[in-house]
């Protein structure tokens, strides 16, 4: 099985999310929601061993079962280790809402795609481009900085836009 991962792993893992927590949108973050807009993105930006997502409505998920929290859950079915990792090679890495520093407003930019499950169409939704990067940029681990590199070779970023909320306040403060 490959580290590599495909916008069919992506599908996958947003048609698990979707069966189980039933929400209209699921929501990809980290490195993989670049599948969203470049599938065939360089290797070294699709290497991964999981997918970051949550379901869009994970708070009313946590508020109908008290005492259990949805980026739990999805590690409990769908994480490292489960039988959802050793059929598809990969795992979901169950976050939510308060895992990723974006810039505020990132909601107003995101990527969509309408991915098919039978006769429904659930939302894949993901950061722009320069909202992963300020993400990325807070984060910055070695290999946040490999990926920033990697995404402006090949697609350059919009670097003003990203100075500005990176420096003008535009980032939530830890």
């Amino acid at each position: 099985m490959s580290d590599v991962r495909t916008i069919e792993d992506l599908k996958r893992a947003v048609r698990a999310l979707a069966t189980h927590f039933q929400p209209d949108t699921v929501v990809i973050i980290g490195s993989q929601s670049v599948l969203l807009e470049w599938p065939e993105a360089p290797i070294l930006m699709r290497t991964s061993g999981e997918i970051d997502a949550y379901p869009i409505n994970w708070l009313g998920w946590e508020a109908e079962n008290p005492g259990e929290e949805a980026s739990e859950e999805i590690n409990a079915l769908f994480g490292w280790g489960s039988m959802f990792h050793d059929a598809h090679g990969f795992y979901i890495d169950g976050v939510d809402a308060n895992t990723a520093t974006l810039p505020l407003g990132w909601q107003d930019r995101v990527i969509h795609l309408a991915v098919q499950m039978g006769a429904a169409t659930v939302t894949a939704i993901a950061p722009s481009p320069e909202d992963l990067v300020v993400s990325k940029l807070v984060r910055l681990d070695e290999k946040d900085i490999a990926y920033i590199r990697e995404r402006n070779r090949f697609r350059p970023l919009d670097i003003e836009t990203i100075r500005q909320w990176t420096c003008r306040g535009l980032v939530p403060l830890l």
